[in-house]
């Protein structure tokens, strides 16, 4: 997120001094079915991603935002808000984008119950998110001592999975469930929470499901297991506009990008909430 510095003779859409940003992604092919349909994360030959991805113009790896200045194509170019607080809203961009995207396809609306499993970085904006859309929103966490944080960030339940029959009594209740574990973890209690025709998303685990799902748990009740990955940009700018309009920010902590080391071992152990964002004038300190 930052100002923008120049502009190209063919762009249009922004002028110097405008607050932006880029996300995941820098380009796609921009043709096929998936980018006509703004969904770029999608692109049936593969997103440029923002890191550690072969540039479409000069095959180069890309590197990621960790820099000063950035050059993308006006397309991959989000407008922030200025009613929102940059630093807080640079992680829309990725954790926010993440959790709205799913709510916001299976049609998540006033009403609906809501389960949140994790609460991390994307879980705790899953909870804001699907909160600002009207919906009743459970966190499912393995602490007890998580409840208290759940209700500060909007959460009108808090389950506790290790509990048996605090997960017995949940059966049949939940509309939907957006997973934001990165781990793998047994499906199988939670779906068992959905209502018939009730829909599981994973957002966090991207590696083989151990345990297998018992199919029954679907067929028997219609229930869907799905999977989502970021958003396009038109839905990314919706979100950004979202969040702006409903006063939804992620929890940050700055980081001084001296202590970047400090806070990579910080993370790894858990300890961030939720997302550390990188002062990028502390590079030239």
């Amino acid at each position: 997120v930052g100002r923008v510095t120049a502009t190209g003779a063919n762009a249009t859409r922004y002028k110097v001094g405008d607050l932006v940003g880029v996300g995941c992604m820098v380009d796609s092919c921009r043709e096929c079915s998936a980018c006509k349909s703004d969904l770029e994360q999608y692109c049936l030959e593969g997103p440029t991603m923002t890191y550690a991805t072969p540039d479409r113009v000069d095959g180069s790896n890309t590197m990621g935002g960790y820099s000063n200045s950035i050059v993308v194509a006006e397309h991959f170019v989000v407008r922030v808000p200025e009613k929102l607080d940059p630093a807080a809203a640079a992680p829309i961009l990725c954790a926010g984008i993440t959790t709205y995207s799913p709510l916001k396809h299976y049609g998540v609306k006033a009403g609906d119950k809501v389960g949140i499993l994790g609460m991390g970085g994307l879980g705790h904006m899953g909870i804001k998110l699907a909160k600002a859309m009207g919906a009743e929103v459970t966190l499912f966490t393995r602490s007890a001592a998580k409840a208290q944080e759940a209700r500060r960030q909007g959460a009108d339940h808090v389950i506790v999975s290790t509990d048996a029959e605090q997960m017995k009594a949940a059966a049949g209740h939940f509309d939907f469930l957006l997973d934001t574990i990165p781990v793998q973890h047994d499906l199988n209690p939670y779906l068992e929470t959905l209502r018939f025709d009730g829909v599981h998303i994973l957002v966090g685990l991207i590696e083989p499901i151990e345990p297998p799902v018992h199919a029954a748990h679907l067929v028997m009740s219609r229930r869907v297991l799905a999977g989502s990955l970021i958003g396009g940009i038109a839905e990314t700018q919706e979100v950004l506009d979202f969040c702006a309009e409903n006063g939804i920010t992620c929890d940050i902590e700055m980081l001084d990008i001296r202590n970047i080391n400090e806070a990579y071992e910080r993370m790894l152990a858990g300890d961030v909430k939720y997302r550390f964002v990188i002062d990028m004038a502390t590079l030239q300190a």
